[in-house]
């Protein structure tokens, strides 16, 4: 059995995902890199020298897999953290019906299978959450209605499993510069987007996975139900102009 702590990093594959995993590893963590794309999971995987289990985390039965595999491997898992997700900047009425419910899953359901999975077996969890949902944003109704979902998700996961010594806390993050955003980071509305944020940039992958890695350590035991917005100032702050 492994005396390292032990992490699965759903999403992992991703920029904010795979971030994490490198902070973990690099601080003597084991961890177990989860994702759709076996390609992409393999690669990260020999390069961190850690376990990587293709993973749909919209399916129970899958992060099921994912968290006994973790175990076999390391003989112990003490947290996970959800980076899975996807995008979506449109207008409700622009918005159809395939968009809605694809945005819902990638974001909401892959949350709550890792609530409903990992509350049994582990000490602590990490969601992702968003700005978009504590700060009205134009064009954001789908993505915004989803992280919304994730806070309401963490708060009320805390409340359940308080009692065992479960954690659940949530990083919201605002425009963070990955593969993901790179349409719009690289964009017409790029800098307009930088601007948005008092800070007057735009995060970068490493500013949450800090975040993230910090709220997974158990010696932040006494934080639970917090959603910590790492947004450069943009869902609370009004500089002058």
């Amino acid at each position: 059995m492994s005396t390292a702590p032990t992490f699965a990093v759903i999403g992992g594959t991703g920029g904010i995902g795979s971030a994490t995993a490198r902070r973990l590893r690099q601080g003597g963590a084991d961890v177990a890199i989860a994702a759709r794309d076996a390609g992409r999971v393999a690669e990260l995987a020999h390069e961190l020298e850690c376990l990587g289990v293709p993973t749909d985390a919209t399916r129970s039965d899958e992060v099921e897999r994912l968290l006994a595999q973790t175990k076999e491997r390391y003989g112990r898992l003490d947290g996970v953290v959800n980076c899975a997700g996807a995008l979506l900047f449109k207008p409700a009425h622009a918005t159809s019906e395939e968009e809605w419910h694809g945005t819902l899953e990638a974001n909401l359901t892959t949350a709550f299978v890792t609530v409903r999975t990992g509350a049994r077996v582990l000490d602590g969890g990490v969601l992702l959450a968003s700005a978009a949902a504590r700060v009205g944003f134009a064009n954001h109704e789908a993505i915004a209605a989803a992280k919304a979902g994730v806070i309401g998700l963490t708060l009320s996961a805390a409340a359940t499993y308080a009692s065992r010594g479960v954690r659940v806390n949530a990083v919201a993050p605002g425009l963070t510069s990955t593969p993901a955003t790179e349409r719009i980071v690289n964009g017409p509305s790029g800098e307009a987007s930088r601007a948005m944020h008092p800070l007057g940039r735009l995060g970068e992958p490493d500013d949450v996975a800090s975040a993230i890695v910090w709220l997974l350590d158990a010696s932040q035991s006494w934080v639970t139900g917090q959603v910590i917005g790492v947004d450069g100032g943009i869902s609370t702050v009004r500089p002058r102009a």
